[in-house]
């Protein structure tokens, strides 16, 4: 475990002392370094839990979330480096050290097996997040969107922190693996209901549960590229990562809880691709395509099933690595035309052919297109709840085909079309972003080959 936090530690006198003219180099391939190291956890071993401390183990759940998030990094840094292009070195440093500090903390969020430091490290990466929106975002809005995101997370997170305290006066420790021995919250009451109600509500906000999702398309709009990719692939994961975890705390018994949630996650899933249709700012309707990919999750999550379990975790790692990659796709337009808006920014094909290959590419992967690992894990849901009631399929049917409607709109305006008039001269994509997306695309190819590693189930 401290092989990895440690080097992530070390990025900080990187990013320090570094000179200026080679900073973005060190700590991007620093950042890499981490990466591949961070490798290893993906690879089988006879054991629950690999790399077992008295704080921390990394089991099938939590090992492709915490590879997820150690690559992205190095991404993140590739990503913003033309956002930071005119700033003075001293403000990159800043910015990169606010990149770094949140690592460790998801690091840990992924890997704790103690609920109340996973509770601290939960939100303590709300505090990086908030400056780097706060911050480097480009409008003036960011400021509200910073506050919203703020207030949704504390509120919800305060009946949590009620809830991990009184289960500690119930059973006297928070490791996960004595509460699942002594299932405290068996118990038929209407304490252990609330309970149950305390514990998922920070994580449906989180995720977020459609009705709780008003922080994250403002969140997103306004964001830099780099926060927009921390929040979509990595900040929304840990919300769907707590939910799977405590899920098999609350046990069956209060599942009659979990209907409401499960109702919403899906209702979520089809109205949040229906508005997608409507969208006309970009970043908007990649936002919203995420709260319609994390329902599917939730719904996946609440009915506590192998096969459920299984899809949620491949939904959850393909998903971070399809809308980071529609991110920075956004970002390479906006940094070339400064508009989200779709109708401006239409018809670019022409102009940029070979970006015009990631967009089909990063749009397939986000339509669930076989044989991508997003396909996999939308059927194995669909399947799932089907499973569990073949109601469900009424819902998840029409999301899938409003997915494909809108992911097809979304490439449909960014590439075809008549060019805008104002749009005269653009320049060129360039090695750099064509790295960023490969980087990207690569994994996720490479995973059709063997889903197994990021399926959370035993190897």
């Amino acid at each position: 475990m401290l092989k990895i936090i440690i080097p992530t530690i070390m990025l900080l006198p990187t990013a320090l002392l570094s000179p200026p003219k080679n900073l973005w180099t060190n700590t991007t391939m620093h950042g890499f370094l981490i990466a591949t190291l961070s490798l290893q956890w993906l690879l089988p071993s006879h054991y629950p839990h690999k790399n077992l401390t008295p704080w921390t183990g990394i089991d099938q759940i939590s090992s492709p979330l915490l590879v997820l998030s150690c690559w992205l990094l190095p991404l993140m840094m590739l990503a913003s480096q033309n956002h930071l292009q005119h700033e003075p070195p001293i403000r990159k440093r800043i910015f990169i050290t606010t990149l770094t500090l949140v690592q460790p903390f998801i690091i840990i969020a992924f890997s704790t097996t103690e609920l109340m430091l996973f509770y601290i490290s939960f939100e303590a990466t709300l505090i990086p997040t908030l400056i780097l929106i706060t911050r480097w975002g480009n409008q003036p809005e960011r400021l509200s969107a910073g506050i919203y995101l703020l207030f949704y997370t504390l509120t919800s997170s305060l009946p949590l922190l009620i809830a991990i305290l009184y289960l500690h006066t119930l059973t006297g420790s928070l490791h996960l693996t004595m509460l699942k021995l002594t299932h405290p919250l068996l118990t038929s009451s209407w304490s252990t209901l609330l309970l149950s109600l305390a514990l998922s509500t920070a994580f449906m906000v989180k995720a977020p549960l459609y009705g709780l999702h008003l922080w994250l398309p403002k969140a997103h709009v306004e964001a830099p590229i780099a926060g927009s990719m921390l929040l979509a692939a990595l900040l929304l994961k840990l919300g769907g990562y707590g939910l799977m975890r405590i899920t098999l705390l609350t046990g069956p018994l209060s599942t009659h809880l979990h209907y409401p949630f499960l109702t919403l996650a899906l209702w979520g899933a089809f109205m949040s691709s229906s508005i997608c249709l409507r969208q006309t700012d970009l970043k908007s309707l990649i936002a919203y395509s995420s709260i319609s990919h994390m329902g599917l999750v939730i719904a996946a999550s609440t009915i506590q099933t192998h096969w459920s379990f299984t899809g949620a975790m491949i939904l959850m790692i393909s998903h971070g690595l399809t809308s980071s990659m529609l991110f920075c796709l956004a970002n390479t337009n906006y940094e070339r035309t400064h508009s989200r808006i779709l109708l401006m920014t239409r018809g670019l094909q022409p102009l940029l052919p070979l970006m015009a290959t990631w967009w089909l590419l990063a749009n397939l992967t986000n339509m669930a297109l076989p044989p991508t690992t997003n396909f996999m894990a939308e059927l194995t849901i669909m399947a799932a709840l089907f499973n569990w009631s073949p109601l469900t399929i009424i819902l998840t049917g029409a999301a899938t085909l409003l997915t494909a409607s809108y992911t097809l709109f979304m490439l449909l305006t960014t590439q075809r079309g008549p060019l805008p008039t104002h749009i005269t001269s653009m320049q060129n994509s360039n090695t750099r972003e064509h790295l960023l997306m490969t980087l990207h695309i690569a994994p996720a190819l490479l995973l059709i080959m063997k889903p197994e590693l990021i399926s959370g189930v035993p190897l």
